[in-house]
């Protein structure tokens, strides 16, 4: 069966709950649409009509986090004159465990006006994978618990709708009614609220305390505010905890299907956040370190010192070809490094030792990982092979079955090594050495060697010949053969030290051609390779948070003008889609559409595509706090590319304030005691 489309829906959420609606409010018994919670359909159905009719839209707004409000008319009602007197106002907002309306019937007419009012519920409680599979559950009937109250039970989750003041209609039909009169120019208010009670869910919502601090962002470009305002509010949305542990914040995937813990898009997104406060990066650390593994088991991925792919609470159907995560899955090679990474790098920003310390153990068993568990046959890189041919065919980010493609077009068969993976590990070996050496731990001379020995393999076996020059392969095939085509994957390469300056040039150059930059964003694979096609999910669409991964090296690097063209273009597709960026979105160039099109079946709000945003402002302010070292490093985007900008950051849980005038220049104010600034020189390198 098809997947349901979701690009059309609006989407409202506070994770673990999520409601999809068509653009008029209306939940309808069809596709995706519905109330989920914590990986299950908990209202299938809750259609508004008036005098038995469906009111006529004529538009909606997102609020705030979890809310959204939606306007209709109701024509037949009020005075026979051109303009509409009657209108329904509908408001939703979502809680984690539930979800309210307020419907307001509105009158503008001379004369009073009487009518009926009801919403049609029904619930299936069909999990989430047999929906985005396009499957749905049989409805339950709705008990009656009296006082305008509806009840529908399955294992251990109970759903209560409460309509005040409402008539409740119970069973297979269930309804609210509400009998209506408004004098002139009256005004009616009805509400009605849904909780569910879940005591197995395997997330909930973590403590009211948000983890990170606005930024107080100003910018020339006004893109760049909205977006942020936007995707704050997005990523506020999506915070979940562990049971029993609501302090350890981390953020959920992204909506509908992946409201739970990810290990990789919990950590980038985490890693993205950073200059906002570490609190969010410390808590997505405790909360894999909790669960990082102990054992070797093939069905499930798990090998000692491995940091998870994803937490669910049953096992998860893929697909109806027998494909089937059990539900703690490990399968994923890159979770591990990035975790790594993500310790070393919030410790650079300001997390106290003490939290550092305390995960120094999770620290050495997963460098015991990269050592030990990481490489099975030997060859010096990192691989992946689904050995209980149930899970994930691909582990990488690009976790597509199809994504690892050669530049005619074949699929790699694996074992397969990919190119961003080495060098997520070779930083993960820097990065594991520095805090050996910081903790007085043994080990660090061995992981630089490590990271050496490993840019030395990557540089004799991933290069090869392409028409615009040298550049690292997309992965290495079970036959060691390069996967030859050229992919977003390599920009991952920018930042991790394992190229030279050259060497990065030469990536930076390839990245900013036309066929990779010349769509709203990077796309994941050359226009020119032979499996590209602008609708794929892996093999030519654009991901915003694979583009400002790459922003964020480039910016690094001192590749300013590359990483301003996909800037560029990310802000320029947050226009388009309402500063909400979806998970990914078509790669068709820029002047032949126009304007992006979306992928029909993209996730909205994703966690890492929100925080992109945050990722953007950081490069064009370009601080770089190594707070253990004393020193704040200063480079913003030459040039000033988004106009002048003000961002309040945080270091060390102090708020900094960056300011970049029209000319680039930059000055910093409120660093805390202790800490140097230091004005980054950019680094020479030939040009791309």
């Amino acid at each position: 069966m098809l997947q349901p489309l979701l690009h059309d829906l609006v989407s409202t959420v506070m994770a673990p709950a999520s409601a999809l609606s068509d653009a008029d409010g209306q939940i309808r018994p069809a596709g995706v649409q519905g109330l989920f919670c914590a990986d299950r359909r908990v209202l299938s159905q809750a259609r508004l009509l008036v005098d038995g009719r469906e009111p006529e839209s004529i538009g909606y707004a997102p609020g705030a986090a979890g809310q959204a409000r939606f306007v209709s008319l109701t024509r037949w009602l009020g005075d026979p004159t051109t303009d509409p007197t009657v209108r329904i106002e509908r408001s939703r907002e979502l809680s984690p465990f539930g979800m309210g309306e307020q419907v307001e019937i509105v009158s503008t007419a001379s004369s009073p006006v009487t009518a009926t009012v009801t919403v049609e519920l029904a619930c299936d409680f069909a999990a989430v994978e047999a929906v985005k599979s396009g499957r749905s559950g049989t409805p339950v009937p709705a008990g009656e618990a009296g006082d305008g109250r509806l009840t529908w039970h399955a294992d251990t989750t109970r759903v209560t709708v409460t309509g005040h003041g409402a008539h409740a209609t119970a069973g297979d039909g269930a309804r609210l009614r509400w009998e209506v009169s408004l004098p002139p120019r009256g005004r009616a208010t009805l509400r009605w609220e849904l909780a569910v009670e879940d005591p197995t869910a395997v997330v909930v919502p973590p403590n009211a305390t948000l983890e990170w601090s606005p930024p107080h962002v100003t910018a020339g470009d006004r893109r760049v505010t909205r977006l942020l305002d936007q995707s704050l509010e997005d990523l506020r949305s999506l915070r979940l905890a562990e049971p029993g542990e609501p302090g350890d914040a981390f953020l959920a995937a992204g909506a509908p299907w992946f409201l739970t813990l990810f290990g990789r898009d919990s950590i980038w997104a985490a890693r993205m956040l950073l200059p906002l406060g570490t609190r969010l990066a410390a808590g997505t650390l405790r909360v894999l370190a909790r669960r990082q593994g102990r054992r070797l088991d093939p069905d499930s991925g798990e090998a000692p010192g491995k940091i998870m792919h994803e937490l669910r609470r049953d096992a998860f159907d893929l697909d109806d070809k027998g494909g089937r995560l059990p539900a703690a899955y490990y399968g994923t090679i890159d979770a591990t490094p990035l975790w790594i990474s993500l310790l070393h790098d919030a410790w650079r920003w300001g997390l106290p030792d003490s939290e550092v310390r305390a995960l120094l153990p999770n620290l050495q068993a997963a460098l015991g990982w990269l050592a030990d568990h990481a490489d099975p046959d030997g060859d010096g890189f990192l691989e992946y092979i689904d050995s209980s041919g149930r899970g994930l065919a691909n582990q990488g980010w690009k976790d597509s079955g199809d994504s690892v493609r050669f530049h005619d077009g074949r699929q790699a068969e694996p074992p397969i090594a990919l190119a961003e993976v080495q060098g997520y590990a070779h930083q993960a070996a820097l990065h594991g050495a520095a805090l050996l050496d910081a903790f007085d731990l043994p080990g660090g001379d061995r992981w630089r060697d490590y990271a050496g020995a490993l840019a030395e393999r990557f540089r004799a076996a991933f290069w090869v010949d392409g028409p615009h020059g040298p550049f690292p392969a997309l992965a290495l095939d079970r036959d060691k053969r390069p996967v030859n085509s050229l992919t977003s994957n390599i920009g991952h390469l920018l930042g991790t030290g394992l190229l030279s300056r050259e060497e990065s040039a030469q990536v930076a150059g390839l990245l900013a051609a036309p066929g990779m930059a010349e769509a709203f964003g990077l796309r994941t694979m050359s226009s020119e390779e032979g499996g590209f096609s602008p609708l794929s999910y892996h093999c030519g669409s654009v991901w915003p948070h694979d583009t400002a991964i790459v922003i964020a090296g480039l910016a690094r690097e001192g590749f300013d003008e590359q990483a301003t063209t996909l800037a560029e273009g990310l802000l320029a597709a947050a226009e388009s889609f309402g500063y909400r960026l979806p998970e990914l979105f078509a790669g068709d160039a820029r002047d032949l559409v126009g304007r992006p099109v979306a992928y029909p079946a993209a996730c909205r709000p994703q966690a890492w595509s929100a925080a992109a945003a945050v990722v953007i402002a950081h490069a064009a302010a370009g601080l770089y706090p190594d707070v253990p070292a004393g020193r704040v490093e200063l480079r913003p985007l030459s040039g000033a590319p988004l106009g002048a900008l003000a961002a309040g950051l945080r270091v060390a849980d102090a708020e900094v304030e960056v300011r970049v005038d029209h000319d680039g220049a930059a000055t910093v104010k409120g660093l805390p005691a202790g800490l140097r600034l230091e004005e980054a020189v950019t680094p020479s390198s030939p040009r791309p």
